[in-house]
């Protein structure tokens, strides 16, 4: 019999670690060949990792919760053979998604000798004005970007208490690694934050640090909107067709009609570049709840699909999604994002925008409500939308008018006939 060392192949261009969600094996198990070893979450998608070889578990290397990286070792095994090995030239894991996260890749750091002063560090303004904020010293954080520049990732990798700093004091009242532990009383429970809860938990910090943000509230009046969805439904049921359309097909559509009008919404900011790239489609994420946490699947091209073909698409990613199924495709390339709580969406909400978009869509509850037409109150079918802007590209003024282009198309949704092709 021989060790085998079983080394952590690449996960996918630009991924260095992965976080260990679960182990599917334990220390003292036989294991096959190709058999799953342990599920990882990295920035991009959640992976099986597979054996590479069939023998006995004898040392699991790290902990659910903890980091492992590309090349070290991540399962010990013993293997027929004579002498000890170790595992061959990497490859990359090949394994299905199970999950992925909207997230900008936080890229792993590398460990430096010593602290660099503030002025010799290489970071954006942008950068420098959070670690200021935070009380960090730049030079007291290892860079990941191109010749050790300090990235807006390392900041906030950093202060999570996941990054790498460099060798020094630490100076940060905020940085993760300076809190006491919480006392806990009995009867309290402890619930460590993993996987994808982990990773949405970075993308809200991030979100709301990076953007700052303003939410503006207004209410629709649904009724026409209503109407065309029942007529809608009417019509698929006499054609023996046993789907129903959801409302949000018909606000996806209104989202691309008014983003047309507005097009420096439907847009990403390149932190890097600190650019406003506007988008040539209209990407709509749709946000879905799953056991694990929030993820946001994204229909493509809204504005060459019909109402149909955009439930449709809604409801398999949404299956997908909460099946793990989801592919990183299915979430990413989003350009603007609609969150429904449906009938327990509540007043109103102030949403986090999905970064590295610039605006977010609410939808509450719609509710019967007194309405005022042609100067008589009549009964309407009566919801608020909650809109998010970042503030460093879209003004009041703009994120106010992009409101009320889109309650015009909700309330008058036979222009959506006119305006999308």
């Amino acid at each position: 019999m021989a060790i085998f060392e079983f080394k952590l192949p690449d996960l996918g261009e630009g991924v260095v670690e992965g976080e260990i969600v679960k182990w599917l094996v334990k220390e003292g198990e036989p294991l096959a060949e190709d058999q799953g070893v342990v599920e990882l979450m990295t920035d991009k998608a959640t992976v099986v990792v597979p054996s590479p070889k069939k023998g006995k578990v004898l040392k699991l290397h790290g902990a659910e919760g903890q980091m492992a990286k590309v090349h070290t070792p991540l399962v010990t095994l013993e293997v027929e053979g004579g002498a000890a090995q170790a595992s061959a030239p990497m490859t990359t894991v090949q394994a299905p998604i199970a999950a992925a996260v909207s997230t900008p890749a936080i890229a792993a750091q590398t460990m430096s000798a010593k602290p660099k002063s503030d002025a010799k560090v290489l970071a954006t303004p942008v950068t420098r004005r959070m670690a200021r904020e935070h009380g960090l010293d730049l030079g007291a954080i290892a860079g990941s970007g191109p010749q050790g520049r300090v990235t807006k990732a390392d900041v906030l990798s950093a202060l999570s208490g996941n990054g790498a700093m460099a060798k020094g004091p630490q100076l940060s009242a905020h940085s993760a690694k300076t809190w006491a532990p919480m006392a806990v009383q009995v009867g309290d429970q402890r619930i460590p934050l993993r996987g994808l809860r982990k990773r949405i938990a970075a993308k809200m910090v991030e979100s709301k640090f990076t953007a700052p943000h303003f939410t503006f509230v207004e209410e629709v009046d649904c009724t026409a909107m209503v109407a065309l969805r029942t007529r809608i439904n009417a019509q698929l049921k006499a054609a023996g067709d046993p789907s129903k359309l959801s409302y949000l097909p018909i606000i996806a559509k209104a989202c691309a009609a008014a983003l047309r009008k507005f097009p420096t919404l439907n847009a990403n900011f390149d932190e890097a570049a600190q650019e406003l790239v506007v988008k040539g489609s209209f990407n709509i994420g749709v946000a879905v709840a799953t056991e694990d946490g929030l993820l946001v699947p994204v229909i493509k091209a809204v504005e060459h699909k019909s109402l149909r073909q955009i439930g449709d698409e809604v409801e398999q990613l949404a299956k997908a999604v909460r099946e793990k199924r989801a592919k990183n495709d299915d979430l990413t390339g989003g350009t603007f994002t609609i969150s429904s709580l449906g009938q327990t969406g509540g007043l109103m909400a102030t949403p986090i925008i999905n970064h590295p978009e610039v605006a977010i869509l609410g939808v509450h509850r719609m509710r019967e409500r007194p309405v005022v037409r042609d100067g008589k109150i009549e009964i309407g079918n009566v919801m608020n939308l909650s809109l998010s802007f970042d503030h460093r590209v879209i003004d009041g003024a703009i994120g106010a008018d992009f409101t009320y282009a889109l309650i015009k198309y909700l309330e008058n949704p036979e222009l959506l006939l006119l305006e999308m092709t």
